[in-house]
């Protein structure tokens, strides 16, 4: 009975920490589908825009706390780890640590996702790791959109050989969660109703965002001042993966560097919060909202 309890803990800390990512992203994308006909060599062009290049800073690195009620249970660390040309295109690494908290009962989750990021802003290639006791198991995507093809490798990280090789067909550019997070912070500030392709667990899915362009202010614990934030809402398809309810809603700085603040997403019990609690931007400080 305790064993199944703690899998069961397991498998809800998890998959709130991927939700999580996925999910903060998700609040503020604008819609990144292409009609399938298009041709996709001349639409991952590998030239970027300049208010993309302010936004993609190397040694960017933001920490965030999640919380569930009022249990503080992990962090999110991302950063962006460098800039490399490959084939002629400048790409952007970036890298997320996950990791619950040392004492919360029944969890110990350590996962690290890696993504390659192209212009305009998508997946290129996609790697998760996840710790299962003493070993690494690693899931990787590799998307070609010139094959229009994304081949898939499951096993055990540094091992010879891949457990399991497939392929799925791509009708589109996709996010994966990580890239996600970019992408939308490149296009926080519009005005509609949209959505993006993205591959979750495998699956295409699609999220709903009610784009409010709703200036405010929100405060945080690691601020002694309002922060001077935009507001969105919305709703993701791909939640009942997890068991989640898929209603969220997130606030960005309202600056050039359009940092994730704040968001908040429901469960079945309860609510989540996640919080930034420390950060390292070349010159960035969260912008200052006016006070009431």
């Amino acid at each position: 009975m305790l064993a199944m309890t703690r899998l069961r803990a397991v498998k809800t800390m998890r998959a709130l920490f991927i939700f999580f990512l996925v999910f903060l992203a998700c609040l503020f994308v604008s819609n990144g589908s292409l009609l399938a006909g298009e041709n996709h060599s001349t639409i991952i062009k590998g030239r970027w825009e300049a208010s993309d290049t302010l936004l993609f800073q190397v040694g960017e690195e933001l920490t965030y706390n999640v919380r569930y009620a009022f249990i503080d249970i992990g962090q999110v660390r991302i950063k962006i780890a460098e800039k490399v040309i490959e084939n002629g295109k400048a790409i952007y690494k970036a890298i997320a640590y996950i990791d619950s908290y040392r004492g919360v009962p029944f969890v110990d989750l350590h996962t690290i996702y890696e993504t390659k990021i192209a212009s305009p802003i998508c997946s290129e290639w996609f790697r998760a790791r996840t710790k299962d006791d003493s070993k690494w198991w690693h899931i990787t995507y590799t998307l070609d959109y010139l094959k229009r093809e994304m081949e898939v490798q499951k096993g055990e990280f540094g091992a010879s050989s891949v457990e399991k090789v497939e392929k799925l067909t791509l009708d589109t550019i996709y996010q994966d969660g990580l890239s996600l997070f970019y992408y939308a912070r490149a296009n926080v500030k519009q005005r509609k109703n949209s959505s993006v392709p993205t591959i979750i667990q495998e699956q295409k899915v699609s999220t709903h965002l009610n784009f409010l362009n709703e200036r405010t202010t929100e405060e945080i614990d690691a601020v002694d001042y309002p922060i001077d934030v935009i507001h969105f809402d919305g709703r993701a398809d791909f939640v009942g993966i997890f068991g989640l309810t898929g209603d969220f809603e997130g606030w960005f700085s309202n600056d050039e560097a359009r940092v994730p603040i704040l968001a908040k997403m429901k469960v079945l019990i309860g609510n989540v919060t996640i919080e930034l609690m420390k950060w390292n931007r070349t010159g960035w400080t969260p912008p200052r909202g006016e006070d009431d």
